[in-house]
């Protein structure tokens, strides 16, 4: 029996009978999309009928595809890669231009901002798409099984409950922040609020401040965006649909993470862990990039490379990378496009894209420099390659301040990066074995798993069509007021009830001893 046959045989006793099904998809674009796009191909491999739902000016996802049908709105978005570029270019410069206190305030508007326009353009896409007869009606006419969609944005949300269809996430955030907060009991006593740069282990005060963090955190996320989803689901719902409950009633949360990078906390049955379902076995490099790669000899090679949001840094700062760089023995190997660095040293070749998985599976790859994107870290723990990041926005800061933690990377301020300070990360990483004895070990724990994430995801996925939902593992709490989920109103009446009968007590010993003390006189009189 040929191995091919055998693999077959394996996936149709684990999966059972699986009917073809019609999959709605959602997405966000940027990064998010890379991700997404993964299952979408899975989906279309298993023979899955995926339409995917897009903006007319969409820089991501396009409209012509093997593997998926779009649905293109017109309507456009904005947001496009050189509005990102430029805005991560902005945040670096008020980074490097302001104070602590005054840089933090500074960043937090400048997202602010843009998150609220974000979000505004997409409730007007939904209501695009709602109030289009011909696009609304086609949908439903179709007969999907399911909304597969990314909570970072909540037009997939909304749709999805405006044509009763089960809903699953592919997720880490949604529009409150990380997605956990969202469905699972988050204490903050030990369950660090994503950005506030703590670990499990708080003291008192670093416990005071992870609460007050949260508080301002939630209260600007619901500030910024609930407004524009609240007169969304006004409009089609009612008055009496939150928001946010929706996101709370999705079946299935299929959460991009792992408890080898995020720290143990409390989840759902509903939430299934599919990390590193993008990760694969390196294939063979193309040929004149092996021929570099070899020729790097016992030294080996540094992978650079700071996402798809950067096109571009300051010269200064690349000069001062670049700098860095040429004093290695190491030969490197940066994603950049632009205008070389005057300090480019000759063991250095700059290229607009990199087969980065095929690198970072490379025996002779030493090091990872990376802006902490979760797809990057997960192919860096993947594939055992200790990490220098250098955060830039979003959610990167945090990221690698949790694989610093785990004693796996170094991070640099590309604010007030220098040659001497960047060079030494480097080496401490190259030079010191901890840093890759212990992404070894989180590697190994990772790998270590019964079934494949991609597969585990498309289990799911298809458990939700198979059942048209998976209510029974969905928690109600979220209909709960917070004062009903916190027993606030049971512990208010048990004290109410053991101080009547307190009282009661006090009250009877009370006339007791009055009324002893009265027959005591009577008798002395």
């Amino acid at each position: 029996m040929s191995t091919a046959i055998l693999k077959i045989m394996i996936t149709l006793t684990l999966t059972g009978s699986i009917q073809c099904g019609k999959v709605l998809v959602f997405p966000h674009e940027g990064s998010h999309w890379v991700n997404m796009n993964v299952l979408i191909q899975e989906l279309h491999n298993r023979g899955h009928h995926v339409a995917v739902i897009r903006a007319a000016d969409s820089w991501y996802i396009k409209e012509q595809s093997p593997y998926y049908h779009s649905i293109t709105v017109d309507f456009s978005v904005g947001g496009d890669e050189a509005f990102f570029s430029s805005f991560v270019a902005r945040q670096i410069q008020i980074q490097r231009e302001s104070g602590s206190l005054w840089t933090r305030f500074s960043l937090d508007m400048e997202m602010k901002n843009m998150f609220s326009e974000m979000h505004r353009k997409m409730c007007e896409m939904v209501i695009r798409i709602i109030e289009d007869p011909k696009l609304i009606n086609s949908i439903r006419e179709t007969e999907y099984d399911v909304m597969l969609t990314d909570p970072a944005n909540g037009g997939g949300v909304v749709l999805a409950h405006y044509l009763h269809l089960p809903l699953v996430f592919n997720v880490r955030w949604t529009v409150h922040g990380e997605g956990h907060f969202a469905i699972a009991p988050s204490p903050l006593s030990y369950i660090p609020f994503p950005l506030s740069m703590l670990t499990d282990r708080m003291t008192f005060f670093q416990r005071v401040y992870n609460i007050l963090f949260a508080d301002l955190r939630l209260f600007l996320y619901k500030s910024i965006i609930g407004p524009h989803y609240s007169v969304l689901c006004k409009r089609y719902f009612g008055p009496d649909v939150d928001y946010f409950e929706l996101f709370q009633a999705a079946d299935i949360w299929l959460m991009r993470v792992d408890f080898v990078f995020e720290f143990p906390r409390p989840t759902m049955p509903n939430v299934v862990y599919m990390s590193c379902f993008q990760c694969k076995p390196r294939k063979a490099l193309p040929d004149d990039l092996e021929d570099f790669v070899e020729s790097s000899g016992e030294h080996g090679i540094v992978v650079v490379s700071l996402g798809t949001l950067v096109a571009q840094l300051a010269d200064d700062i690349t000069d001062e990378m670049a700098a860095a760089f040429a004093q290695l023995p190491q030969k490197v190997i940066w994603r950049y496009s632009g205008k070389q660095p005057s300090t480019l040293g000759k063991n250095t070749i700059l290229r607009d894209w990199l087969p980065q998985n095929d690198l970072l599976g490379h025996p002779k790859t030493k090091v990872f420099v990376s802006h902490g994107g979760t797809n990057g870290i997960y192919e860096a723990i993947y594939h055992s390659i200790p990490i220098v990041g250098l955060p830039l926005v979003f959610d990167q800061h945090d990221n690698l301040f949790k694989m610093k933690n785990k004693g796996v990377a170094q991070v640099v301020d590309i604010a007030t990066i220098n040659r001497n300070v960047f060079l030494e990360a480097i080496q401490e990483v190259l030079n010191e074995p901890s840093y890759s004895i212990n992404m070894k070990r989180l590697s190994r724990l990772l790998r270590d798993r019964p079934i494949q994430p991609l597969d585990n995801a498309m289990f799911w996925i298809e458990f939700v069509m198979r059942h048209k939902g998976a209510a029974h593992l969905r928690t109600e709490s979220y209909k709960m007021p917070w004062y009903v989920y916190s027993s606030v109103d049971v512990i208010a009446f048990l004290l109410l009830v053991t101080s009547s009968i307190i009282f009661l007590i006090f009250a009877a010993i009370r006339y007791i001893c009055c009324r002893a003390c009265r027959k005591k006189r009577v008798k002395q009189d």
